[in-house]
């Protein structure tokens, strides 16, 4: 991942409209340059933070954030060892690397990354890793504690969710919020992370999902819309109120119709929406790069817990 220039949050706006592009690089930068005195501090006491990156996938968009993490972590000094095992092996291979790294007291994070193959029961495999690694916040003790109000981890998508709306100044108090898509990873975690009490919270929020009937008027009803539904193009203007906050977390890669072979898209129509929208995220560019490095900050306070050597966190 490149350093992107520049210590303050810049609003890029479109010159057809006032639409504010919420530019994620920008941010996430900022919280690698937060995390560099924790990742020093570790460093004089002797602790390298290090992540486990297992990957079972074949997919073009779970390659992309491979990528995407070894470089962060490249760049930030956190050491990230890929394991990679074949789509069409046993979860077996997969649950035996995952009690493998749990026993290493070198490691300090681990991530599974999505998506897993059909034969992989995912939340089999996220209840193997040991909780106090789970920087991916996907194992039923740490959804546990985040759905309570008291995370250990937060789920590093809607942690950088919140971080780039505080970035840009959006409050969410009192704001009518809906999410589509209701994932463990993002739509439930975000659904309750806008709701919740505090900053960053108190909004009146729906989640929408594949059940949901006429979903373009429950999202003409968001004043702050959050699409995590994995479907590129899912939404379009006519299905948005003018002035609505769009945070698109689609990373979709497209390989036929008009786009270019290989292109990376989010779930909105990003050129059709920024005319109604107020506030819009691309695809790539917006929370792609804020979920690495929610990753990385919550592979930092890992290794603080497990060493003992107290750290500021962004």
């Amino acid at each position: 991942m490149e350093p992107h220039a520049g210590a303050q949050t810049a609003a890029t706006e479109s010159t057809e409209s006032a639409t504010t592009v919420l530019d994620g690089n920008t941010v996430a930068d900022r919280i690698y340059d937060e995390l560099d005195s924790s990742i020093d501090a570790l460093g004089d006491a002797g602790v390298s933070p290090t992540m486990a990156l297992v990957s079972m996938t074949d997919s073009g968009a779970g390659r992309t954030y491979v990528s995407m993490k070894q470089q962060a972590c490249a760049t930030a000094g956190i050491d990230c060892d890929v394991y990679e095992i074949a789509p069409d092996r046993p979860d077996t291979a997969l649950f035996d690397r995952l009690a493998a790294l749990n026993d290493d007291p070198e490691v300090h994070g681990v991530s599974i990354q999505p998506p897993l193959p059909a034969h992989i029961d995912r939340r089999a495999a996220a209840r193997r890793i040991a909780p106090r690694k789970d920087v991916e916040a996907v194992h039923p003790e740490n959804l546990g504690l985040l759905f309570a109000g008291t995370p250990r981890y937060t789920p590093p998508a809607p942690a950088g969710i919140q971080r780039l709306l505080d970035a840009y100044g959006i409050d969410t108090a009192g704001k009518r919020a809906v999410v589509v898509g209701r994932s463990e990873t993002v739509g439930r975690p975000i659904a309750t992370l806008l709701s919740g009490r505090g900053p960053g919270g108190n909004a009146t929020t729906t989640v929408c999902h594949t059940h949901t009937e006429d979903l373009g008027a429950a999202t003409r009803s968001a004043e702050l819309l959050v699409v995590a539904a994995g479907e590129p193009g899912l939404v379009d203007a006519g299905m948005l109120s003018k002035g609505v906050v769009v945070i698109d977390v689609g990373i979709n890669r497209v390989d036929a119709g008009d786009a270019v072979a290989g292109q990376v898209v989010g779930d909105v129509d990003f050129e059709n929406v920024r005319s109604v929208a107020s506030a819009i995220t691309p695809v790539p560019g917006g929370v792609g790069p804020l979920t690495v490095a929610m990753l990385l900050s919550n592979t930092v306070d890992a290794a603080s817990r497990h060493s003992g050597v107290d750290v500021d966190l962004p």
